[in-house]
């Protein structure tokens, strides 16, 4: 009965230390947001009050005999301007006069075209005269010009230094206000954090199970088994996947490896066998008691062989739909869009860009799937999984349909994903190359059974796994 406790307990303190670490992200990531957006507020008013000022100083600088690259590629995008428009207004009026002459109409009609576009030539020519005598340089009074450029420049400066030291002012009071309210919820999160780790190791203590794996495996299968009517797909199938690995799961065509990833994310209900998964330090799930829509809570994400996204949707957009499982809104939250939510879309959006910057994406967020190259579709994929916040990473084939560079790329980026995000990849691939380049740890399976568990160097000369995959007499 006090164990049945205990256990009750530690979980009741590991979902409450889970919320705790949730709200602590949250804080720290909306607080940068905050931060963020002020200072671009600021840039953005600094630019276009020297954007105005630069429109001010262009003509006086002309007058004053100054060049400037500036001042004569703004001019000649005025004059481009208006050439464009008058083109536009002839082509119209070219096009009436045609329309007019098929229709035989009267020699009045068709010399009124003439008059309108005698008079739209004298109008181009007087806005390009007005143009040109705003930029031109007046001889005799060029030292009046100069003084007076120098006298608006000084002027436009000196209001520029004002303005900006206000908004720095400014900026750094807010800074100030907006840390102080943040960082005495943040540290009084942190404190709450510190004091649930006593009781997570008070409750886990002498709280033992015939579940129980090892601290440094995230994933065991027991005796796995999976039949489809007269055919065992998978055969009394045990291996443990660790904590931080590349883990590799090679065999020849139909051995049964998707078999096993679709088993892991209840896609199938395997026939027998355990599957454990680490959830966190304190706690070790069976898998087999959840439905296929709860895996990924678990921290459990995968990709599949053909590229899986809404192509309706942006790519960004894709990723943002990904971490629909990480959303602490409610539904009232989400049906009223409560201020709760607008932060945390916020906060969603800024991961996600981030995660597509990691991946060299980020050119891409705003276009849609369709068209887009397969290896760029591949990388969106691998994206995506990141928004869920994974502790393991089932990729089914990452490489397939890529060139030599992308798998290159690939196995660089999946290195980095294990580094920086602290997740597990567990990998089915045909590359032998990506697989021996990548992995820590390979198991070799055939018709659903195990053939060899190693690193690559070890399953490379096992001569079961060369028999499989070349032929040769073991």
């Amino acid at each position: 009965m006090a164990k049945m406790i205990n256990r009750a307990l530690l979980k009741y303190h590991i979902s409450k230390l889970t919320t705790l670490n949730h709200q602590l992200s949250f804080l720290e990531a909306y607080l940068e947001i905050i931060l963020n957006a002020k200072q671009t507020k600021k840039d953005k008013t600094l630019m276009e009050m020297k954007k105005r000022h630069s429109e001010i100083l262009e003509p006086l600088m002309m007058k004053a005999g100054i060049h400037s690259d500036n001042v004569e590629t703004k001019k000649q995008d005025l004059i481009d301007q208006i050439n464009k428009k008058y083109h536009w207004h002839f082509k119209a009026l070219s096009q009436s006069k045609k329309r007019a002459m098929k229709k035989q109409a009267s020699s009045d009609k068709i010399n009124h075209f003439a008059d309108k576009e005698a008079k739209m030539h004298q109008k181009q020519e007087e806005a390009l005269q007005s143009l040109a005598l705003r930029y031109t340089k007046d001889e005799n009074n060029i030292a009046m010009h100069q003084s007076n450029y120098e006298i608006n420049k000084t002027k436009l400066e000196q209001k520029y230094l004002t303005k900006q030291t206000k908004l720095d002012q400014k900026f750094a009071l807010d800074t100030i206000k907006i840390k102080k309210n943040y960082s005495d919820r943040i540290e009084r999160i942190k404190k709450a954090i510190e004091d649930e780790r006593p009781l997570l190791k008070k409750y886990a203590k002498g709280l033992e199970s015939a579940t129980e794996i090892p601290q440094d495996v995230i994933l065991r299968l027991e005796n796995l088994n999976m039949r489809f009517g007269g055919l065992l797909a998978v055969d009394n199938l045990s291996f443990d996947v660790k904590k931080g690995e590349i883990f590799g799961l090679i065999g020849p065509n139909g051995a049964g490896k998707t078999t096993i990833f679709n088993c892991i994310t209840r896609f199938y209900r395997p026939t027998s066998g355990l599957m454990l998964f680490r959830k966190n330090p304190v706690e070790v799930i069976h898998l087999n008691d959840y439905p296929v829509h709860n895996i990924i809570k678990q921290g459990i994400v995968r990709t599949f062989q053909n590229v899986e996204l809404i192509w309706e949707l942006s790519i960004l957009d894709n990723l943002l739909v990904a971490a629909h499982t990480t959303y602490r809104s409610g539904f009232f939250g989400q049906l009223l869009h409560m201020p709760k939510l607008k932060r945390e879309e916020e906060v969603m959006r800024s991961k996600a860009l981030g995660i597509l910057e990691t991946m060299g994406l980020l050119q891409y967020q705003y276009m849609i799937p369709y068209g887009l190259p397969y290896g760029i579709l591949k990388k969106v994929e691998l994206a995506r999984t990141l928004m869920a916040n994974p502790k393991l990473i089932i990729l089914d084939e990452p490489a397939a349909g890529l060139n030599d560079l992308e798998t290159e790329n690939l196995a660089h980026i999946i290195k980095k994903i294990r580094d920086d995000y602290q997740a597990t990849i567990f990998l089915v691939e045909h590359d032998m190359g990506l697989v021996m380049d990548i992995c820590d740890t390979v198991c070799a399976i055939s018709f659903g059974k195990m053939l060899a568990i190693g690193t690559p160097t070890e399953i490379q000369n096992n001569p079961l796994v060369r028999s499989a995959y070349l032929g040769e007499e073991s």
